[in-house]
């Protein structure tokens, strides 16, 4: 007949088995995959506030930051590096920043990248972008306004939504950036609502992006909460968006 295990034997079971679930969940988030919420509508229309997504770390490789908040043995460069393509929505944490962005990339290493007249030009050409209407939405005050919706084609890309929400912004026109080599530089979709590489870090921005800095691509969005919901308040987790369950990001 089977004695019953003590009191000591079922502590340290239980405590075994949580240090082994904590240590897979640690491996998957350091090098395969990791969820991040969008906590902005600098990437609207393709992603909205309160969004959860899921990245995937090893589609890119492996830099500084793939383990946070642990040190991960990677100053400079990345382990195992696949370079990521013009078009990718990528997470990053810029240098001399101490919170996570994710913007899409929209130059390579040595691109020349500029805005004029609101419009984004690659190496001294005029990227396609097309005019699909316009849409109410609210602003960051609360304002419901007019927001030009676009369809941007960045050079061997898919088409992609992007929207321009104000004509004559101070973003619509910059000098000539030259992305420097091991380095990217991103925009948000929402081109007049995205402190991105347009500004630097210390105007709020993020600069050149280097290799190192970045996180994981993003896959996909696996669900979405509207600014109602609280985790702690249990007659709020209805209030989740039903169109956006595990939606593809482009």
């Amino acid at each position: 007949m089977a004695k019953p295990k003590g009191n000591k034997s079922v502590i340290g079971e239980f405590v075994s088995t949580t240090l082994l679930a904590v240590g897979i969940a640690l491996v998957l988030r350091t090098f395969l995959f990791e969820p991040f919420r969008i906590p902005s509508n600098s990437m609207q229309p393709e992603l909205t506030k309160g969004d959860y997504i899921i990245t995937s770390k090893y589609s890119l490789g492996y830099g500084r930051h793939s383990a946070e908040p642990l040190p991960f043995p990677v100053k400079r460069g990345r382990l195992f590096e696949r370079k990521p393509a013009r078009g990718d929505v990528i997470v990053f944490r810029p240098d001399g920043m101490d919170k996570n962005l994710i913007k899409r990339i929209v130059g390579l290493p040595g691109d020349q990248v500029q805005m004029i007249s609101g419009v984004l030009h690659l190496n001294g050409e005029r990227v396609k972008v097309e005019s699909f209407g316009s849409e109410k939405r609210l602003d960051k005050y609360g304002n419901l306004q007019d927001t030009d919706v676009q369809r941007e084609t960045l050079p061997g890309n898919e088409a992609v939504s992007i929207y321009d929400a104000m004509k004559n912004s101070p973003s619509d026109n910059t000098s000539v950036f030259t992305v420097p080599a091991g380095h990217y530089f991103f925009m948000g979709d929402n081109r007049d609502n995205s402190l991105d590489s347009r500004y630097s870090v210390a105007q709020g921005g993020a600069g050149y992006v280097p290799s190192e800095a970045l996180m994981g691509k993003a896959e996909f969005v696996l669900l979405s909460v509207k600014d109602d919901f609280e985790l702690v308040k249990p007659w709020t987790w209805l209030n989740v968006r039903g169109d956006r369950f595990f939606k593809g990001i482009q």
